[in-house]
């Protein structure tokens, strides 16, 4: 005879360790308790591996000694990457995030360096509401990071799509996010450089570098890179969003990518079709137009827009990547990219790089 075991009974938790929804963040708010996180050769070995860095002064630490007088110098991306993913405190429930702006290095961290970031809440605006769709509101966050002497590090702008626990419920918030931020200071992008001798990165790499360029020049990457190890990325940099962990949470459609793989991805490329980019010194901002999930392949073209001398040689490069998605995961008929452009838009982001 068999025994049938009772049913477990279940109980509600207690407490349910999870974010804010839209309507229970208020302007000014800060979230600040995300743990500091000590850059390592670790996490920069790690990340290159999932996005590629091809940055000549964070891959070469005598280079970078000779340069900026010290070393090792973390990635820009890998910096900027946690610095999103500590403020993700505060969209735990995000369904998309739209736009970054006015990110700006106040100085360039090195390894050994520890990131501590806090996030303010600077504007809400729920959304009309959609048919047969979830409740949701945007937040506006302002995102400031730190190092372990509290010298300034990053400032910048994010929007995040959450959703109402209620969705019923009408909050009244509608804020004009289109003011929201405020663009990176000529003072700020120059200010990362000062001091670093670019004659000797001239000197050391050949090849094309700040007076080479033409305005309104592009370039189109040959190839794509597939998007892989999404979860380790977020997990990596801290990041807690359920839709780059939880495919539920995603909406069954595929874990969605985190925002900073993808720009990281447009870096790597960037640095392939300017092998001699030194560094990032801001972004102008940086629009995600489209979705990206995992084993996607993006490809991009860059246009150089603007070219500003620095007064000591070298100069700020404003660069512009459109990155598309391959909509069948692969190329269709055989597409290798020199024609056309195959595929949906998912990244347009405007930023400023340092060369020589």
């Amino acid at each position: 005879m068999t025994r049938t075991e009772p049913a477990a009974e279940t109980t509600a938790p207690d407490t349910v360790a999870e974010g804010p929804y839209f309507e229970e963040l208020q302007v000014g708010q800060v979230f600040d308790t995300a743990p500091g996180l000590t850059l390592s050769t670790g996490h920069a070995a790690a990340h290159q591996t999932i996005v590629g860095d091809r940055l000549r002064l964070p891959l070469d630490a005598a280079l970078s000694e000779e340069v900026t007088g010290a070393a090792p110098l973390a990635h820009p991306a890998l910096v900027w990457d946690v610095a999103i993913g500590q403020s993700t405190l505060a969209t735990h429930h995000v369904k998309a995030n739209l736009f970054y702006r006015g990110l700006v290095f106040h100085r360039a961290p090195l390894i050994g360096d520890t990131l501590r970031t806090s996030t303010e809440v600077v504007a809400l605006r729920q959304n009309r509401p959609r048919p047969g769709r979830r409740a949701t509101g945007l937040a506006a966050l302002r995102i400031t990071t730190a190092d372990q002497e509290g010298r300034p590090v990053l400032d910048f702008w994010r929007c995040a799509m959450l959703p109402l626990r209620d969705p019923d419920r009408v909050t009244g918030q509608d804020a004009e996010l289109d003011t929201v931020g405020e663009p990176p200071s000529a003072s700020a992008l120059t200010g990362l450089a000062a001091g670093w001798r670019l004659d000797r990165f001239r000197t050391r790499n050949p090849g094309v570098h700040f007076e080479d360029l033409k305005e309104g020049s592009s370039l189109r990457v040959g190839g794509g890179d597939v998007i892989s190890s999404a979860p380790e990325l977020a997990r990596l940099t801290l990041n807690v969003a359920q839709v780059h962990h939880d495919e539920r949470a995603a909406g069954g459609a595929g874990r969605l990518v985190y925002g900073g793989h993808t720009i990281g991805i447009a870096l790597s490329q960037a640095a392939r079709a300017l092998p001699n980019l030194v560094t990032v010194a801001g972004w102008h901002g940086c629009d995600h137009i489209g979705p990206v999930r995992e084993g996607d392949t993006l490809r991009s073209d860059i246009t150089v827009e603007r070219l500003e001398p620095l007064p000591d040689g070298g100069g700020l490069v404003h660069l512009r990547s459109l990155v598309r998605r391959d909509t069948t995961g692969s190329d269709r008929d055989g597409h290798d990219g020199r024609e056309g452009r195959d595929g949906q838009d998912v990244l347009d982001w405007r930023y400023v790089a340092v060369m020589a």
